[in-house]
């Protein structure tokens, strides 16, 4: 048996044995040294930790420490290959894994640009669709315009008349608007015959100053809709001239109207175009004219004040003078000492019945005043309504119902042209 005491003395007086134990280079043991541990000393049965611990604790830890080296060179044999095989595979997966990730990049691309592709597909397939139904439409409509074209064959004469009547109107226009103006601001309160008189002059004044206008400038054809016309004739405005140009300045005047009216026509017009919106009729004698004026301004009833004379109550100032202002976010008016709500729905008619009145400046401002005295043709037209309901009265009824079936039939008429126009 080798003695090793001696050496073994000498190496644990070594004052960095247990370092150079921690740094042993276990993955280079030389084999001569490997062989001699496993043929001698693993096999010997006194070779163990239990055993050397009897006869030394630092030679058991040394045991411990040579069959670990042992062991580790065994594994480590076993297990350098597969190391190199695994650096080896991990090298080769990181190549593949970088080209793989190349290709996905390339994959990532290409689905972009189909995705691209798809989106201009469908953009283009949605404008195909669109396009498809403005042809369809195009087509239906020209169908139609053919049709139309082809069923109005007999109304060419009459809408190239219109046409033309219409391009003279155009040229026109700037003379008849101003002189059909001047006739509602200003001609109201006068007969029919100053009127006519005072649109002849000025009409020559404005051919003096060059400014076109019609020969036979007419307040009807300037400012008035033949439907709404028959309507207030259906209504019992009398069909003379005076009496509609009277109508249409009622509607075309920013004051409220004051109309002369000594034969009550134009009170029974009022009541009849005004029955259906619940018209209020009052007068300054009525002990709660007030409370019911107040009512109609704040709910946008009609309201007609009959047989004023010459002076009008002071009360009725705001109203006349449309002194309207916010409040609160609603639109008022102060009435007395009352502040109410005014609606825009709201009209106000007034008649006198006084043939010849005279208003002062202070009142004339405040109204528009209307001459609804009756004239020849007026009266003529009522006296042979009075007549024929006398003498024929199925003849009147008659005659009433084709008043109203014409007016029926050119609202309808009117009403087809403009969706003609409009298709």
């Amino acid at each position: 048996m080798d003695d090793f005491w001696k050496p073994s003395q000498k190496v644990l007086g070594d004052m960095k044995f247990l370092q150079s134990l921690r740094e042993y280079d276990k993955d280079n043991v030389s084999p001569p040294i490997i062989k001699k541990i496993r043929n001698t000393y693993i096999p010997n049965p006194e070779f163990v930790p239990e055993k050397i611990r009897q006869a030394s604790n630092a030679a058991e830890g040394l045991c411990k420490w040579v069959r670990a080296i042992e062991a580790y060179d065994r594994v480590a044999k076993v297990v350098a290959p597969k190391k190199a095989a695994l650096a080896i595979a991990e090298s080769k997966f990181a190549e593949a894994q970088k080209s793989l990730n190349a290709k996905r990049a390339m994959l990532k691309e290409v689905q972009d640009k189909l995705q691209n592709l798809r989106d201009k597909f469908e953009e283009n397939t949605k404008k195909k669709e669109d396009l498809e139904v403005q042809v369809d439409m195009c087509t239906k409509k020209l169908n139609r315009a053919e049709k139309l074209i082809g069923g109005l064959g007999g109304e060419q004469d009459r809408w190239q008349t219109a046409a033309t009547e219409l391009a003279e109107q155009y040229v026109n226009l700037t003379g008849d608007v101003l002189v059909s103006s001047g006739v509602v601001a200003y001609l109201g309160a006068f007969t029919s015959v100053y009127r006519e008189k005072q649109v002849q002059d000025w009409m020559k004044a404005c051919k003096d100053i060059n400014l076109p206008c019609d020969d036979d400038i007419s307040v009807i054809k300037t400012l008035g809709d033949p439907v709404k016309i028959r309507s207030w004739n259906i209504f019992a405005l009398p069909t003379d001239s005076f009496s509609v140009e009277n109508a249409i300045v009622i509607t075309n005047s920013r004051r409220w109207p004051l109309m002369i009216d000594p034969q009550g026509q134009a009170n029974k017009w009022i009541k009849n175009m005004e029955k259906s919106s619940n018209l209020h009729t009052i007068k300054l004698t009525d002990s709660d004219y007030v409370r019911t004026l107040e009512n109609c301004i704040q709910f946008g009833t009609p309201v007609l004040l009959e047989d004023v004379g010459e002076e009008l109550d002071p009360l009725l100032e705001p109203i006349l003078l449309k002194q309207t202002f916010k409040q609160g976010g609603a639109i008022c008016i102060r009435l007395g000492d009352a502040t109410i709500e005014y609606s825009r729905d709201f009209r106000f008619y007034i008649t006198t019945k006084l043939r010849n009145p005279h208003y002062l400046p202070e009142t004339s401002v405040k109204v528009t005043l209307l001459n609804f005295m009756i004239t020849p043709e007026g009266l003529e037209d009522q006296l042979l309504g009075i007549v024929v309901a006398r003498e024929k009265p199925e003849l009147e009824e008659e005659r009433n119902e084709l008043i109203i079936q014409s007016a029926n039939n050119q609202k309808q008429l009117k009403e087809i042209e403009d969706k003609i126009l409009e298709v």
